[in-house]
């Protein structure tokens, strides 16, 4: 039973949305908002806790262990602690309101800003091992990529050339691709969720 009352509460749930989609009645709706809409936001909150609990045993048992670059984990304890008492006591107490307001915007942001400027160096050695002409499809890759990235540039007489040019690749065989690939995802979230809803694929219970 352990392991068959959740099956039973996936596979209600699941029916009932797919039944649901199908009802234009004024009680489907209400329970559509009520646990799509509202039960969500309550779940993330429990999600939350969780994630902050299973944070702190990782740090706390690598600070023990001495792992490496274990000094790292104090910093997350010191960091996840402090935020959280600003801006939980900071709603009655205004000057830590005021100091969340200002460890965000002069810590969270710029640490932010420096990990996703960093995407830059892996997007320019991923274009380049993708960009060499090794083959025709590589090729063709490189030509298409280098037309749609000179429309921004003023070209003179062939500005309008490369502009209309460049909007075919991406409104013809560039976004012929996309659709595909959606329609292979949309599939694929079908099927797993059939899976989940009748039970076939249980990963989510655990190992025991």
């Amino acid at each position: 039973m352990k392991r068959q009352f959740p099956l039973i509460i996936i596979f209600s749930c699941g029916l009932f949305m797919v039944v649901q989609y199908f009802v234009p009645h004024e009680k489907s709706e209400f329970f559509y908002e009520f646990i799509a809409l509202d039960w969500p936001p309550i779940i993330g909150v429990f999600a939350l806790m969780l994630g902050v609990i299973s944070l702190t045993r990782v740090s706390i048992t690598r600070i023990r262990r001495k792992t490496e670059a274990w000094r790292y984990s104090i910093v997350t304890l010191i960091g996840l602690f402090v935020m959280s008492a600003f801006g939980v006591i900071g709603h009655h107490y205004p000057p830590l309101s005021t100091a969340f307001d200002w460890s965000f915007n002069n810590i969270m942001i710029p640490i932010s800003a420096t990990m996703f400027s960093l995407l830059a160096f892996f997007i320019a050695s991923a274009a380049y091992r993708a960009f060499r002409a090794r083959s025709v499809l590589a090729s063709i890759l490189l030509v298409a990529a280098i037309i749609v990235m000179m429309r921004f540039f003023p070209l003179g007489p062939l500005t309008s050339v490369v502009g209309k040019t460049s909007d075919w690749i991406l409104n013809v065989p560039n976004l012929a691709a996309k659709r595909a690939i959606l329609i292979g995802v949309g599939l694929g979230i079908v099927s797993t969720a059939m899976k989940v809803v009748l039970g076939i694929e249980r990963s989510y219970l655990g190992k025991d």
